[in-house]
């Protein structure tokens, strides 16, 4: 392993970091509270640790795929860890391991929290908590590669933080890493300036309208009030929302090709025609269960229905209503959603379309070879092209590996913190998934805070194996990955 370059990296990444807790510090000072002083010094203190690594290590020597993961996993504890430190030294999160599960939570797009009553927050801090979204949800080491010298190998640190949906897609947006990382920050940067504008003309103050946008495009959920977008009870914010969670799920890559009038990618692409599929059908059957059972009228059935499918969908987390007091049919559905996720290439998290699509796509295809056609060769197409096999045991296997991590990992914390079973199965589900809210005791009006402090480790390092989507996360364990 190439320890001087990945020290150059890791220092460059909390300059980053650093650096960004300087614009919540300005938030402090508009707002005239006392949490200016604490993001400062935990900003001098993330830089100050970043400067040495960054300029004292210069790293010539080129990352291989090996220190991209290192630099992946290593990168997530270490920012995550000293992103902790205002809240620490405000005191409104006294505690190293809360800090650190907000703060992971954050990053990862998880959405989780810890907080009881977000509204006592100052401002600056609950900028920053919500900066984390903006930063984590295009994958902050993303934001990294742009500033890396050429040659440094920058497209294995994308590789080892990015979907094996990727993987599987292939596709790029530019030949060159920097033009795609910055064309990648640009198209995410517009949407969250699209949907604060449209979020203020909804009359929602711009400090939440911000906000709310950091936590929408990135498919994240932290939002700065404790009732999540129920707060403000409209519908125009909520239909707002849901239509950015949605674009969120997207491939990002879409966006890019419809820029340039591209608009046959967007009929070709298998996995948006499924993810579309799925969002109707799902949405569908929730708004028509609440409306069959009375439990609102047919608008706010459909407004309801779709906001809260589509959150949890794209793993976003947001909520307008405690959905456990909701039919246990409508129930059923959105339990089902959670282990789906939206696109590869996108913000979220979860399995993805993708995943589904190859799977559904190879069990039809066999089932067709073994009862009806037992010479034919089974081909799987995703985008008017033949997968190789290799493609499709990797779908499989990703697939499978989540199941056991929510098996394993729920028998878990009913251990550790003798929980019933749908807590604990759905605590797992939430932090794999970087979904946020579940059922149970971390439904979508209760929260993470009376969880263990082992448990709350657990479910973080969950959050982490979640972002980096299961395999950088789990090789690191393997005593192979450690030897030369």
């Amino acid at each position: 392993m190439h320890f001087a370059s990945i020290a150059h990296v890791l220092g460059l990444l909390l300059i980053v970091t650093g650096s960004s807790m300087f614009v919540p510090a300005i938030c402090s000072v508009y707002y005239g509270e006392n949490d200016l002083w604490p993001i400062i010094l935990a900003a001098l203190i993330t830089t100050g640790i970043g400067l040495p690594l960054r300029y004292h290590f210069r790293g010539e020597e080129e990352l291989n795929i090996k220190d991209g993961i290192f630099i992946a996993v290593f990168g997530w504890f270490l920012v995550s860890a000293l992103s902790g430190l205002p809240f620490m030294f405000h005191g409104s999160i006294p505690s190293f391991t809360d800090a650190f599960f907000e703060m992971m939570s954050g990053y990862t797009t998880t959405g989780a929290t810890i907080l009881t009553d977000i509204e006592s927050v100052p401002h600056g801090l609950l900028f920053w908590r919500s900066e984390t979204h903006f930063l984590g949800g295009m994958g902050f080491l993303t934001l990294t590669i742009i500033f890396l010298p050429k040659g440094m190998g920058g497209l294995r640190i994308f590789r080892a933080e990015s979907s094996p949906g990727q993987v599987i897609t292939k596709e790029k947006f530019k030949a060159r890493n920097k033009d795609t990382m910055i064309m990648l920050w640009l198209i995410y940067t517009g949407l969250n300036g699209l949907e604060i504008l449209l979020l203020w003309l909804g009359n929602m103050p711009m400090f939440d309208a911000i906000c709310t946008a950091f936590g929408t495009v990135s498919t994240s959920g932290y939002s700065p009030k404790s009732a999540s977008i129920g707060h403000y009870d409209s519908a125009y914010i909520d239909w707002v929302v849901t239509l950015f969670m949605f674009l969120g799920g997207m491939t990002f890559i879409l966006f890019y090709q419809m820029m340039r009038g591209d608009w046959k990618s967007l009929k070709i692409n298998t996995e948006f025609r499924w993810y579309v599929g799925f969002v109707l059908f799902f949405c569908g059957a929730v708004s028509l269960i609440l409306w069959q059972n009375s439990t609102y009228d047919a608008m706010d059935s459909l407004r309801y229905g779709f906001f809260q499918v589509m959150s949890l969908l794209t793993t976003t987390g947001f909520t307008t209503a405690d959905y456990e007091l909701w039919p246990q049919s409508a129930q059923m559905f959105l339990y089902a959603v959670c282990f789906i996720g939206a696109c590869a290439g996108s913000t979220t998290s979860g399995i993805k379309v993708v995943h589904y699509v190859i799977i559904c796509k190879y069990m039809y295809g066999s089932i067709r070879k073994i009862f009806f056609q037992p010479m034919a060769v089974v081909s799987v197409r995703l985008n008017q092209r033949p997968l190789d096999q290799s493609i499709i045991d990797l779908a499989i296997c990703y697939f499978i590996v989540n199941i056991f991590m929510v098996l394993l990992g729920g028998c878990f914390m009913v251990m550790v913190d003798s929980m019933d079973y749908v807590t604990a199965m759905s605590s797992v589900i939430a932090a794999l998934m970087n979904i946020g809210p579940g059922f149970g005791d971390v439904g979508p009006s209760e929260n993470y805070a009376f969880i263990s402090d082992t448990g709350k480790w657990f479910l973080a390092w969950n959050m982490l194996v979640g972002r980096l989507e299961m395999f950088s996360a789990l090789v690191v364990f393997y005593p192979s990955f450690w030897k030369k």
